[in-house]
């Protein structure tokens, strides 16, 4: 029987990238967009998945406030802008193509260390001088102002630590209509960037039932079939595994993506779903031949 499956879409600031904005050392990434030029976020969001996450993964308050010059009122529409801009491109898609299925909008939600801009979202390091408070307080804005904008459920993503996550698990539920998937970072193929053991991390997922997914993203491809074996056997709670590595490359704050893959992220697919994965897309350095691919490859395998 096939599995079913949603496939999310691929690294939205390659295709940025890829059109020509120069956003890599941006403190505001591709988030910075949704000010000087939305339509290029719109025209960049399709490509065919289930799921289109917004623009929002390096967006807040504070980080418009500063980088732009916006006051809170103009800093929080640019939440507004960037679900309006993948809804209009989901719907242009669906038109254009004549499909029946719904596309999910996903509102980004990246971890305390993106709006630092100093690497420190690669290995939490943050956190040890922040309380859980502190860190809901600092999530709060961003995710009222997505929902107020209509998002699907939310994508908490990239997210280094376990107290981090546990932050983010406790604010969801002041959002009692909204659903979420939380998917951390890894460091190896059994430790987050923040050095806790992936295995117990995703066990977080027991106590919340909002959750829809939990898993890993943004780590090498390689990372993830042992990540998931790591944990299969100790889950409580057995909800779907979300994975969307990059491309197996290393970021280096300094000098951005270093090295260079021999692999397919379509060729890891197989085993992902095999392990329990329901969720599988691609990250940074990822394309929509990369998802293409993904897809390909599953119904080839007539799991998808």
């Amino acid at each position: 029987m096939a599995a079913e499956l949603t496939i999310l879409s691929g690294g939205l600031s390659t295709e940025l990238e890829a059109a020509g904005f120069l956003i890599q050392g941006d403190p505001l990434w591709s988030a910075r967009l949704l000010h000087t030029n939305p339509q290029a976020v719109k025209t960049v969001h399709t490509n065919g998945a289930n799921v289109l996450s917004t623009a929002t993964y390096q967006a807040s308050i504070e980080g418009f406030k500063q980088h732009l010059g916006l006051n809170f009122e103009e800093a929080a529409n640019l939440f507004t802008v960037a679900v309006c801009q993948a809804k209009e491109s989901s719907d242009a898609f669906i038109r254009q193509h004549a499909e029946t299925r719904k596309m999910l909008i996903a509102g980004s939600i990246g971890p305390y260390g993106a709006f630092l801009h100093d690497g420190s979202e690669y290995t939490g390091s943050y956190v040890k001088d922040m309380s859980i408070e502190e860190l809901k307080d600092w999530h709060r804005t961003q995710m009222q102002c997505l929902a107020a904008a209509g998002v699907d459920l939310f994508a908490f993503e990239t997210i280094p630590s376990l107290k981090e996550a546990e932050a983010l698990v406790q604010l969801l539920r002041e959002f009692p209509n909204n659903k979420a998937w939380l998917s951390y970072s890894c460091q190896s193929t059994s430790l987050t960037s923040f050095g806790e053991r992936f295995d117990e991390a995703v066990n977080i997922a027991e106590r919340s039932n909002q959750l829809v997914a939990i898993g890993v993203n943004c780590c090498s491809p390689a990372f993830v079939g042992p990540l998931l074996k790591s944990a299969n056997s100790k889950r409580v709670r057995k909800i779907d595994w979300i994975v969307y590595p990059n491309k197996g490359e290393n970021w280096d704050h300094k000098l951005g993506w270093q090295g260079s893959t021999d692999k397919a992220i379509s060729e890891y697919a197989l085993e992902w779903v095999q392990l329990g994965a329901r969720w599988i897309g691609g990250c940074c350095r990822t394309t929509p031949k990369d998802i293409a691919s993904i897809q390909d490859t599953l119904k080839t395998k007539n799991v998808f």
